[in-house]
């Protein structure tokens, strides 16, 4: 087994005992570690293999969120069928949304999913009679099969561990191989007779789908879900979490995520200037670290011992 991979091992273990500490406050934490490492491992679907730069992720995350909590709480469909809806919401949003954005390429392609998420941000935000508006929607139910946050806490592991798998499967295809060529130099793949416009439109979809599926587990476990996580720094903090982790590397953004909750969580307990050490980090990592944590652990490892 590769260095590497006894780090994920490592990494994964530590994930399955944080409920044996009994600690609320780390159950908490590694809760949101699994959620929004499946929503930056989604989002690197389009950054690092496809390499589709997108300022609006938080869309995706935030339909699915919401779907989940409006369908169990005022039409009372059951959680499974809730959270299936939601899946396939954000599937369908990611295909409309999609369709318009992956016919620009570079700045262009970024600024436009910016734009229809600042759309859905603002829906959100004043269709007060369905989402609640500025209030949020509160109150959502919790499955009664997951009465605990420990059971839930399991529940989102199965659910993230699965998403990877097949999102792992994904990239590791054929499929996956020619999304990898694109993002290398879509025109001359283009030119070999490859539709680019559709392999890019199917990542996106695939990408839309597992965000969604991230939120609809985000709003069922904060028991509400407000307009902020739309709202474009919610997008900008998922996409920092997977440069942080490393985009060239499967599970870097899951590692992006972990630490960057944890250091917030740390920093904010101490300052309110949260937003500027991060862009200090930010602007560090990208001039030193420009492969991320994963990718300096890779370069790393695989030096020559003579090397180091």
């Amino acid at each position: 087994m590769s260095k590497e991979n006894w780090i994920l091992l490592i990494f994964i273990l530590l994930l399955l005992c944080i409920p044996l500490t009994e600690s609320r406050f780390y159950v908490f934490l590694g809760t949101d570690i699994l959620i929004f490492g499946l929503f930056a491992v989604s989002l690197n679907l389009l950054l690092g293999y496809t390499g589709l730069v997108s300022f609006g992720h938080a869309t995706y995350f935030g339909i699915g969120a919401y779907t989940c909590a409006i369908l169990m709480k005022k039409a009372s469909v059951p959680f499974p069928l809730a959270f299936a809806a939601a899946g396939a919401l954000g599937g369908i949003s990611a295909l409309i949304i999609g369709f318009f954005c992956v016919r620009l390429t570079k700045v262009y392609f970024a600024m436009l999913t910016l734009a229809f998420s600042q759309i859905v941000w603002a829906m959100a935000f004043k269709w007060n009679s369905l989402t609640g508006g500025d209030n949020g929607f509160v109150g959502v139910p919790f499955p009664q099969f997951l009465d605990s946050k420990v059971r839930f806490y399991y529940f989102a592991f199965a659910v993230v561990a699965l998403s990877l798998f097949l999102l792992r499967q994904v990239v590791n295809s054929p499929f996956g191989r020619v999304l990898t060529t694109i993002r290398e130099n879509p025109e001359r793949t283009e030119f070999i007779g490859i539709n680019v416009k559709l392999f890019q439109l199917v990542a996106f979809i695939l990408s839309g789908i597992f965000a969604a599926i991230s939120g609809a587990l985000f709003g069922i476990f904060n028991h509400s879900v407000f307009p902020d996580i739309l709202f474009w720094p919610a997008s900008a903090e998922v996409l920092i979490m997977t440069l942080l982790g490393g985009i060239y590397s499967f599970f870097g953004p899951v590692v992006g995520s972990a630490v960057l909750l944890f250091v917030r969580i740390q920093v904010t307990s101490y300052t309110e200037h949260w937003p500027v050490i991060l862009g200090f980090t930010l602007a560090f990592l990208l001039f030193f670290f420009p492969g991320g944590i994963m990718g300096f652990l890779q370069a790393r490892f695989a030096r020559p011992r003579g090397n180091r």
